[in-house]
């Protein structure tokens, strides 16, 4: 698979994702070139155990854990316990959402992360009904993800002057020529123009 990972870091996300999840057709297992600094390193796992997620932090030196699996708020703990690294638990969500099932992980998690629920464990290519979020009952910041393009910049700018406290914005999917392959043109686009709104956290 091709990955033009050197390229996506000279813009200078906040966050660059790695996906450790071999089921996914973006799964990573090439060395991690050398990144600009400020740049964190997030490792996604589906449901991994602790030993794979602890052996993958050391190999690949992560920051950042996103946990997009089933994984419970004990497992959390134990992972938080083990590691000294950021935590996010992601949360799909479609045209409803329960938000009672954060609040085992509330005091556990740095940060949730809420994607588009789907077929597939993310880059499922389309957004969620961003309402459901005025119903957000936490100050924990989250990460807005799921389906997130060139076309939902408009929808994003309306969002990010809500109260809702979120953190960063999460693109992946929509930006790529194939899996693990991102257009650097569009994804300059995005950010140029998220940029003009003084909104500049981003995982790609």
């Amino acid at each position: 698979m091709k990955y033009n990972t050197a390229e996506v870091a000279s813009l200078r996300p906040d966050y660059l994702g790695f996906i450790f999840y071999d089921r996914s057709p973006r799964f990573f297992d090439h060395e991690i070139p050398k990144l600009p600094s400020g740049i964190k390193r997030t490792g996604v796992f589906v449901d991994a155990s602790l030993e794979d997620i602890s052996e993958k932090i050391r190999q690949y030196n992560l920051d950042v854990i996103q946990l997009h699996g089933k994984e419970s708020a004990s497992y959390c703990a134990k992972l938080k316990a083990s590691e000294n690294i950021e935590l996010w638990k992601v949360f799909s969500i479609k045209d409803v959402f329960d938000f009672e099932v954060l609040r085992p992980y509330e005091k556990i998690a740095d940060m949730f992360l809420f994607d588009t629920k789907g077929k597939e464990k993310g880059g499922n290519g389309y957004t969620f009904d961003w309402g459901v979020l005025k119903n957000y009952p936490s100050k924990k910041p989250f990460v807005l993800s799921g389906g997130i393009g060139l076309e939902e910049i408009d929808a994003l700018k309306e969002v990010l002057k809500t109260d809702l406290p979120i953190h960063a914005i999460d693109v992946n999917s929509k930006f790529e020529n194939e899996p693990g392959l991102k257009n650097i043109t569009d994804l300059q686009r995005f950010l140029k123009e998220l940029n003009n709104t003084e909104y500049r956290n981003y995982e790609v």
